[in-house]
C-alpha cells in the first residue's frame, strides 16, 4: 500500500506582483528556461545557462545585459567552464533579489543577440506561487508523494 502526505494549500508565497511586467510571446530568436530552486535565490547563486544556448555563446568571459521591461542588469556570462556555463554569482544575486524571485517561479532567457564581446538576454517571469506550506517539505519523494488539494 502507498502512502501519501495530504497538504493543504492555504497560504501561498506572497508575492507583490502588481509592478511585474507583462509577459510577451517569444520572437523566435534561441532560448532557455529555468525553473527557479533555492540554489538560484540563496547560496551559491548559481545559475547555469541551458546547453540549447550554450552552444551557441563564446567558449570565454563576455559581459551580458539581462533585460526585463525597461531595466538592464549588467553580468558576465562565464563561459570558460567545460560543462557549467553560468552567469557571474554577484550579478545573478542582485537579478534575482531586484525581481523578487522565488522557488517555483520560471524565468524564460531569450537570446536577442550576440558577439564574442558582448551578449544581450530578454528575460520573462513566470510567477510560480507554490504554497508556502510545501516550500520546506523535504520528505517528499516519488515513493512518499505530497499531494495537494
Amino acid at each position: 500500500m502507498k502512502m501519501t502526505k495530504t497538504v493543504q494549500a492555504s497560504n501561498p508565497v506572497t508575492t507583490d506582483t502588481s509592478e511585474d511586467v507583462d509577459i510577451e510571446p517569444l520572437s523566435g530568436k534561441p532560448f532557455f528556461h529555468v525553473t527557479i530552486c533555492k540554489s538560484h535565490i540563496s547560496s551559491p547563486y548559481q545559475l547555469v545557462v541551458g546547453a540549447e544556448v550554450t552552444r551557441l555563446l563564446p567558449h570565454k568571459n563576455v559581459p551580458v545585459i539581462l533585460t526585463r521591461g525597461s531595466r538592464n542588469w549588467a553580468a558576465t556570462y562565464v563561459g570558460t567552464h567545460p560543462t557549467h556555463k553560468r552567469f557571474d554569482f554577484s550579478s545573478w544575486k542582485e537579478f534575482a533579489a531586484d525581481n523578487s524571485l522565488k522557488v517555483g517561479d520560471v524565468c524564460l532567457f531569450e537570446l536577442l543577440s550576440r558577439t564574442d564581446t558582448n551578449i544581450l538576454f530578454k528575460v520573462q517571469v513566470l510567477r510560480g506561487d507554490i504554497p508556502s506550506t510545501l516550500l520546506n517539505l523535504e520528505d517528499g519523494s516519488a515513493d512518499n508523494p505530497v499531494v495537494v488539494e
